[in-house]
């Protein structure tokens, strides 16, 4: 096997030169070697260039991010101009499971002089929602004419206990209600005097924040103006009216007798 190696070898280096004895191609290995090195240097370049590149959109990309940083829109519903926000409380939803106990939590925030806030906040924008509801501590009543009011409990509306509406028809009840003006008497007449009572049942309570937000979009809709009173409220049933007294029986058998 080491002969045949020679021989081939052999045979290679003699087709490699010409009679004379001299390499045909005297320059191959030379310029094998110079094109591996001029192709290596070449490559160590764009490799630099390369980095450089991506090393100046970073660091620009990170400058810009620097510059601009994401506004976020801040808004507040329910807190007066002769107000600070200083004096609100936050309700934090998560630890209520029951409407009885959250509605106790914003009473006592509101007989400690402050203002029960609820806060719903994302990446561009956050709502701060101050209650209105009072102290009844210091009042032994309060007038208040249900035309002035909505009442949202769980998914339904209703408009002095007497018209029905899905929660759907949240953005046309407003509406109705701000347009009014006094011209029906079963709706607002004024919405500046309008009052958004809330109230739901213990397990239902989850969809309470959605069901407030949605009541501060529609809102926003409607008017610029940040002064929406909303109450959380205890749901009161109205008892059906008793049925009509029966007539006495002496005077149907004298109807008779005529």
């Amino acid at each position: 096997m080491a002969i045949k190696k020679e021989k081939i070898i052999t045979k290679q280096k003699a087709l490699a030169r010409r009679p004379d004895g001299n390499e045909k191609f005297p320059c191959l290995s030379t310029t094998l070697s110079r094109t591996v090195v001029v192709h290596t240097k070449k490559m160590r370049t764009d490799f630099k260039i390369l980095s450089f590149i991506i090393l100046t959109s970073v660091i620009f990309g990170c400058h810009t991010t620097e510059q601009k940083p994401k506004k976020i829109v801040e808004q507040n519903f329910g807190l007066f101009q002769n107000e600070s926000e200083s004096v609100a409380v936050e309700l934090k939803l998560t630890e209520y499971t029951e409407w009885k106990s959250l509605l106790e939590r914003t009473e006592e925030i509101a007989c400690n002089d402050s203002i029960p806030k609820i806060t719903f906040e994302n990446d561009s924008i956050i709502k701060r929602v101050y209650l209105r509801n009072p102290c009844w501590d210091n009042f032994g009543c309060i007038l208040i004419k249900q035309r002035n009011t909505i009442q949202i409990h769980n998914d339904t509306i209703s408009k002095a206990d007497r018209f029905y509406y899905p929660l759907d028809s949240l953005a046309s009840v407003l509406k109705k209600d701000f347009n009014n003006n006094g011209k029906i008497p079963s709706w607002s007449r004024n919405p500046e005097k309008l009052l958004i009572f809330l109230s739901y049942d213990d397990e239902k309570i989850s969809l309470f924040p959605k069901t407030l937000y949605k009541v501060v979009n529609e809102y926003e809709k409607l008017t610029d103006s940040v002064v929406l009173k909303i109450w959380l409220n205890e749901k009161m049933d109205i008892p059906p009216p008793p049925p009509p007294p029966k007539e006495p029986v002496g005077i149907e058998l004298i109807e008779n007798e005529k």
